[in-house]
């Protein structure tokens, strides 16, 4: 493993114990020199020396305990002032620990505890001095505390938002992720859907007129390579985006409302006639509203072609201002209507495709006899291009 990936590892085993040493030299360092000054204090000796070094010893155990090591490090400091040894940088160790406890989330162990130990260093105090009251030093220490408490709430705050932060990023990428697998899903679908029907349809006029009609069999032969062919290619382009492979843009574009011309060719090429109808303003689509109106207009006519049995088919676009209708109804007849949660993957995804764009569908039979998909796609701000005017 290298050096890079393990930097949790060298803060937690080289920080944290380096950080308490040093504390612990700045203690007994600075409180050998702050007893120069104190003639009256009692002289450091082993229970001193003993009582400066368990404080800054007690750090290495913050993370693991922050609450019982900011409680030893108190009451180590008021057993040490009640001995009557020399004030000096003995409060570093309890500071350290209760900025661990309240970063660590166990702010009211911190806050009482905290509390607790000013009430009884100032009565220390005022039993080592007799008749002094140190007003003056002991609000000066609650402003201090104050101060500390505040910037480890304010860099716990900042640190829980970074974790909610890099939470929800998380969630957005695992979102994202799940619609492109759906995405990829419908595609598959729909283009294993229409052209595997597609070539079935075909492979069975061809084996039907293999002998009576050679010249009519090879234009079912003709059609079924145009088929494979294109589910070739729909299907490397689809599968290049699930690998990730495809770093050039798609040699041929996606399939939109342009094509559905084709479309109806083939479809009618394979026994179901179709009749193709557009009213409005033909105008420019979003590209996501443009697919997805194709897509639904392939899948219907599929499922047409395998439920309906014999029957005629048409498909209607209807332009409006702010919204495309589209429209696939038939006159066959199909087999009893499962209801909304029956009608298999293809209408599932025909109404996931519109959900997906904020619109509405209305897919079921049709009172008269056969079966209607109606879908309704909102278009923003569209620009008329005067085709079909």
């Amino acid at each position: 493993m290298s050096f890079t990936s393990r930097p949790w590892h060298w803060s937690a085993t080289v920080w944290v114990p380096a950080s308490a040493a040093s504390i612990l030299v700045i203690t007994l360092i600075g409180t050998r020199f702050a007893a120069l000054d104190q003639p009256t204090a009692r002289p450091l000796d082993v229970l001193g020396v003993a009582l400066l070094v368990a404080g800054p010893v007690a750090l290495v155990a913050r993370r693991r305990f922050p609450p019982a090591v900011l409680i030893a490090t108190v009451v180590v400091v008021t057993v040490y002032l009640a001995a009557g040894f020399p004030f000096g940088p003995v409060f570093l160790a309890p500071l350290v620990a209760l900025c661990s406890a309240v970063l660590a989330g166990h702010r009211w162990v911190a806050y009482l505890t905290t509390a607790a130990a000013v009430l009884v260093l100032v009565v220390v105090h005022m039993l080592r001095n007799p008749g002094a009251l140190p007003l003056a030093g002991a609000a000066a220490w609650v402003a201090v505390l104050a101060a500390v408490i505040a910037a480890c709430e304010g860099w716990r705050a900042r640190r829980e938002r970074l974790v909610q932060a890099a939470a929800a990023q998380e969630q957005a990428a695992l979102r994202r992720r799940s619609d492109e697998r759906l995405r990829i899903a419908q595609e598959l679908h729909d283009v294993l859907g229409h052209h595997v029907s597609l070539i079935n349809v075909q492979a069975g006029v061809a084996l039907y007129l293999m002998d009576d009609d050679p010249e009519q069999a090879r234009s079912a032969l003709t059609a079924i390579k145009q088929s494979s062919r294109d589910l070739l290619r729909e299907m490397r382009a689809t599968l290049g985006v699930l690998r990730g492979v495809d770093t050039e843009p798609p040699h041929h574009p996606v399939p939109g409302i342009a094509d559905l011309g084709a479309l109806v060719t083939d479809v009618r090429s394979a026994g179901l006639p179709v009749e193709m109808r557009v009213e409005g303003d033909v105008a420019d689509l979003p590209p996501a509203v443009d697919r997805a109106a194709y897509r639904i207009v392939q899948e219907a006519l599929t499922n047409t072609r395998r439920h309906a049995g014999p029957a005629t088919a048409t498909v209607l676009l209807v332009y409006a201002a702010d919204e495309l209708t589209v429209q696939v109804e038939d006159d066959g007849s199909w087999p009893v209507w499962a209801g909304e949660d029956g009608g298999g993957n293809g209408v599932a995804g025909m109404r996931e495709r519109a959900q997906a764009l904020g619109g509405s569908s209305e897919i079921g039979p049709r009172p008269e006899g056969g079966f209607r998909v109606r879908v309704h796609l909102p278009v923003p701000a569209r620009r008329d291009t005067g085709v079909g005017r």
